[in-house]
């Protein structure tokens, strides 16, 4: 679900050698990294940094621009912290890797993102299936900088504290529709974009999510979107596309407990299904 939560996988084991707190945040470790860790930030935040060019949304390119993320080497979270406390009143916080869910969205709605301290490795550049430092820092904080999307964070993480178990499978499709794999459209062409952290720092899913006849993209609905199963072993099936950040914290300034309880009687969708009451904007092939 999240670049810290551990809803959809396993947590790599922790570090054994450094001191975590209660909240599961750390110091982050400077010392550890290495010239092979800094080799890899650098050539994934240049491959992205050029590829997002004309792709990724304003806000984000904007944010990324904002904080001032030097391209040679992994960034010092407490000078990242200056830029975003700043802008936005958000701050990030070094942990070890995925947390328990309920830690993660604690963390939000106090304005705090934990962020993976590590690196992954240069064999694996193209994919992880944990998220590591560069998806967190590049992918994540970029927008946190976005009052709008700040807010809209920190309302998703007190909503998620407060949730069910039951009710928070729901929530996780909405987190992993927009904030990881979310799509936008352009207020000066009307194009798509593409804002979610999963696709932002992935070369593949960049090219794929805008460019691929593959899946579905259609126009954003909060409950279509929370009855809608994902894929997490592939490329997504559909992406929902919103028409602003407005809109998004919008949709969930709604009676929650109500349409919870409401969704949870309903049934679910495939993540490729197509609706005739969906605002299509692309009708995938959904071949794999």
């Amino acid at each position: 679900m999240s670049a810290a939560s551990s809803i959809e996988k396993q947590p790599r084991q922790f570090e054994s050698n450094l001191s975590v707190n209660p909240d599961f945040t750390l110091a982050q470790p400077l010392e550890a990294y290495t010239a092979a860790d800094h080799a890899v930030w650098r050539q994934l935040f240049e491959r992205q940094s050029a590829l997002l060019q004309g792709r990724a949304c304003t806000p984000f390119l904007e944010g990324l621009a904002a904080l001032q993320i030097r391209p040679d080497r992994v960034p010092v979270f407490a000078e990242l912290n200056q830029q975003l406390a700043a802008a936005s009143g958000w701050e990030i916080v070094a942990v070890p890797g995925l947390v328990p869910d309920q830690v993660f969205f604690e963390h939000l709605a106090q304005r705090r993102f934990p962020v993976t301290w590590w690196m992954r490795r240069a064999d694996q550049l193209d994919y992880l299936q944990e998220p590591d430092c560069f998806h967190d820092v590049f992918g994540h904080v970029p927008l946190l900088i976005n009052p709008v999307f700040a807010d809209f964070m920190q309302r998703y993480g007190r909503l998620a504290a407060a949730a069910s178990p039951e009710d928070l499978t729901l929530l996780a499709r909405l987190y992993w529709y927009a904030v990881e794999f979310g799509l936008i459209r352009d207020k000066v062409d009307d194009s798509l974009r593409i804002f979610g952290a999963g696709i932002v720092s992935s070369k593949s899913e960049s090219l794929y999510s805008l460019e691929s006849p593959a899946p579905n993209r259609l126009g954003f609905d909060l409950e279509r979107v929370m009855r809608t199963n994902y894929r997490i072993d592939t490329f997504q099936k559909t992406y929902f596309v919103i028409d602003s950040f407005d809109a998004i914290i919008q949709a969930v300034d709604v009676d929650m407990p109500a349409l919870l309880a409401k969704l949870r009687e309903l049934p679910t969708f495939d993540a490729g299904h197509v609706m005739h009451s969906d605002r299509l904007i692309h009708r995938g092939i959904q071949r794999d």
